[in-house]
């Protein structure tokens, strides 16, 4: 099957919107190439730091038009699907996959409803986030995350490692301090909560670290690489000479 004519280039069907930062991502961090087993492309928010999004939701929702011309570059250069890199940008879901013609997943919050019924009405799902005081009702509803959800919310913003990293755009981030500081908020999450069934990750940054809860806490985590790969299998061609 031959592709669709006219792109410059071709075979990136997925493409990441990415917060304006400089801070190094290593291989599980939606900003690291690598961490897909398939190209994808990328587009820099410009002025859309992580400060300005997590903030506050009327503080994201102002960078709207800017995320909305970027995806639309995205289109225009032939993804057939677009990410965010930053799980509080459900405030604008509506209005960025409404502005194009693609599907768009501005979260791995988009997840929780879909891993609630994976677990049972029995269980909670852990959302793990970079920062529980800012992360609203308004984040979790716009993305059908209501009261006949149980969820179960801890946030990193007591982790100095992770919050300079994230916040202060830290060129050296402490990577072995930040992995005890995301195993030791979900192992107290587990503690305090038995009943949580699995954990969802909200910061794309924190899915480097995933395998380590996977292992020791033997408890599914869910995040933004598993919605990336459930969109590249969903709306590739896979075309191919032959």
């Amino acid at each position: 099957m031959f592709p669709k004519r006219g792109y410059s280039t071709y075979g990136q069907d997925i493409g990441i919107l990415m917060l304006d930062t400089r801070f190094p991502r290593p291989i599980g961090d939606i900003g690291n190439a690598n961490t897909f087993q398939f190209p994808v492309k990328y587009k820099i928010v410009k002025s859309a730091t992580p400060d300005k999004i997590v903030a506050a939701r009327d503080v994201a929702r102002a960078t709207l038009p800017l995320f909305i011309e970027a995806a639309q570059e995205l289109e225009s250069e032939g993804v057939r699907a677009i990410v965010t890199s930053c799980g509080f940008l459900t405030v604008v879901q509506d209005e960025l996959a409404s502005a194009v013609n693609v599907p768009v997943v501005t979260s791995s919050l988009m997840l929780v409803p879909l891993v609630s019924r994976m677990i049972g009405p029995s269980r909670k799902v852990g959302v793990l986030t970079a920062n529980a005081q800012t992360l609203s009702k308004v984040h979790l509803e716009a993305v059908g995350i209501d009261d006949t959800i149980d969820v179960v919310i801890s946030g990193m913003e007591c982790s100095q490692a992770f919050h300079s990293m994230i916040f202060q755009d830290l060129p050296n981030p402490d990577f072995k301090q930040i992995e005890r500081d995301i195993y030791q908020a979900c192992a107290a999450m587990k503690g305090n909560e038995p009943s949580i069934g699995a954990f969802v990750f909200e910061c794309t940054n924190l899915q480097p670290y995933a395998q380590r809860i996977q292992t020791e806490l033997r408890m599914p985590v869910f995040g933004i690489i598993q919605a990336v790969n459930l969109l590249q299998t969903s709306c590739s061609d896979h075309w191919q000479l032959s």
